[in-house]
């Protein structure tokens, strides 16, 4: 009997928060516990609410969900049925996520993959919204991540933002801070007005290069803001 078959046996029971299974010893594989029918529920309310907050289900989405958490061609019918009985369901998308984090906090590479089939779900449309990225932040914060952590799985699915601290810096997201710390010292030290004029640069770009460092220094506070670093002297 295939878990498909099981959660339409179980029918909406399963997808109430409450009913999912207490955490489980630790544990560093990238899958769940075997026949773990209650992650197996809950990931399948995460991708039916996420498919839900831009206001439609697409067969798309439906059929991506499908493919990227590996349902069997013979379960297709199924995977719809329990796709819409958790799309009608499913309430508090933020307790399905703390429950699978809680349970498989030290899997981590088991919830980096659950977010990046997230992701793959939202993109199906062709665009991510603003009320889809929202949820996969939370779902991200639910499951423990740092803000550094989301921003690099966003990235590797919709690329760097302009704004990115990390890009601005030149770094990557799961950097140790003595290397963001050296990369931002370097960076000030090359993009220092003082020193762009002093290699012969027309005073005109003195305050594009004031404006540079402002980006540099403000990148670095952010990334200290994130990583709880305030109150480290550099």
């Amino acid at each position: 009997m295939s878990l498909w078959t099981r959660l339409l046996e179980g029918e909406k029971r399963l997808f109430e928060p409450d009913s999912l299974p207490e955490p489980a010893a630790d544990g560093i594989e990238c899958a769940p516990d075997p026949n773990d029918v209650g992650f197996t529920a809950a990931v399948v309310g995460l991708g039916a609410k996420l498919a839900m907050a831009d206001g439609a289900v697409t067969d798309q989405e439906i059929m991506v969900f499908s493919r990227v958490f590996r349902a069997a061609p013979e379960d297709a019918d199924n995977v719809r049925r329990v796709f819409n009985i958790a799309r009608q369901t499913v309430r508090g998308y933020e307790s399905y996520a703390r429950r699978i984090g809680r349970k498989y906090r030290n899997r981590p590479c088991l919830l980096e993959g659950v977010l990046d089939g997230l992701f793959e779900i939202a993109g199906a449309d062709g665009v991510i919204t603003d009320a889809e990225m929202q949820f996969l932040k939370n779902v991200s914060l639910a499951f423990g991540f740092s803000e550094g952590t989301f921003r690099r799985i966003r990235a590797s699915h919709l690329g760097p933002e302009r704004d990115d601290p990390y890009l601005v810096l030149g770094v990557a997201h799961d950097a140790e801070f003595k290397s963001i710390r050296a990369a931002y010292r370097q960076l000030m030290a090359d993009n220092h007005p003082d020193r762009v004029v002093q290699m012969g640069a027309p005073r005109e770009f003195e305050n594009a290069a004031h404006a540079k460092a402002a980006s540099i220094t403000s990148a670095y506070a952010q990334i200290r803001t994130e990583r709880g670093l305030l109150v480290r002297p550099d």
